[in-house]
């Protein structure tokens, strides 16, 4: 049964809520896993966030009765979906973990367009010339942050654009995934994903995997629930409001991880990524209320 969604102004304020929560969630997420990674090597961090992820999700499903072994999980939208999902966490985690987590949150708020992007030329969806002049000053704005050619340039900032790609890819394929699959399936392979993104980046980096300390332990857990938390909420905010009117406040996680850069990590906000951001929020809200008409 189709839910049914209430377009109220009051539902929408939900909706929002909703959204600015997961968003939230979201870039604590990413605070704890660059917490982690300073104690932990990379793969082994991926492996147990993925497995506790999975397992959340994997009980999700069967509370459900959702059943996780389907032949649709092996539908090629399905195998392109967990390929871009293993380069995207892989590299993303990579760039939290070695380059500021307020830079690597502007890098990732490209992704939408991106997505419109590849709608475009992947699924035939209709893009005029004002969204198309929308996705490259957007694009613009990524260099503005990562700025190729300056002194304080650093290769390091191509992971999260590697990233932000590979986010995309995922999120284009989720598009063509068989409709058969719930929300709570797409979840736990998409963390199984990650799982295997661990194991990839372990066997290339051959460190030692080490027994964890009670904080990076407790770290590791307050992670998988922000993750899993994150998800849900957005989920909630998809279905409370209108999509037109929650979607923009996705680049409240901007904010966020802008803020947890600044207070946790001592991270210095520059002037070129504050103008980078905005080209980039602004270039978004323009795609979606140009998508909305």
């Amino acid at each position: 049964m189709t839910p049914i969604i209430d377009t109220t102004a009051t539902a929408n304020l939900r909706g929002s809520i909703w959204m600015i929560a997961a968003m939230a969630a979201f870039a604590l997420e990413d605070a704890l896993i660059k917490m982690a990674s300073q104690t932990m090597p990379i793969g082994q961090i991926l492996i147990i966030f993925g497995l506790g992820g999975a397992s959340v999700f994997a009980i999700a499903a069967r509370t459900n009765n959702q059943p996780l072994f389907v032949p649709d999980v092996l539908s090629l939208p399905m195998r392109i979906r967990v390929l871009f999902e293993v380069i995207g966490r892989l590299f993303y985690v990579l760039a939290i973990s070695l380059i500021p987590l307020s830079a690597a949150t502007v890098i990732l708020q490209a992704t939408p367009l991106v997505v419109v992007a590849g709608a475009a030329l992947i699924f035939g969806e209709k893009v005029g010339w004002r969204r198309w002049t929308a996705i490259a000053v957007g694009m613009l704005g990524v260099l503005v942050v990562i700025q190729p050619g300056a002194e304080s340039f650093s290769l390091l900032s191509l992971l999260a654009v590697v990233g932000m790609i590979g986010f995309a890819g995922r999120d284009l394929a989720s598009r063509a995934a068989p409709v058969s699959l719930g929300t709570a399936v797409l979840g736990f392979y998409g963390f199984l994903a990650i799982v295997v993104a661990g194991a990839l980046y372990a066997v290339w980096q051959r460190v030692p995997f080490s027994m964890p300390d009670t904080s990076t332990t407790f770290t590791l857990l307050a992670a998988i629930f922000a993750g899993c938390a994150a998800y849900a909420c957005l989920m909630r905010a998809m279905l409370t409001g209108e999509v037109s009117a929650v979607t923009p406040l996705r680049y409240t996680r901007l904010l966020f991880g802008i803020f947890l850069g600044v207070a946790v990590f001592g991270e210095q906000v520059s002037i070129a990524m504050i103008a980078g951001s905005a080209l980039i929020v602004a270039s978004g809200v323009f795609i979606l209320s140009r998508g909305r008409a």
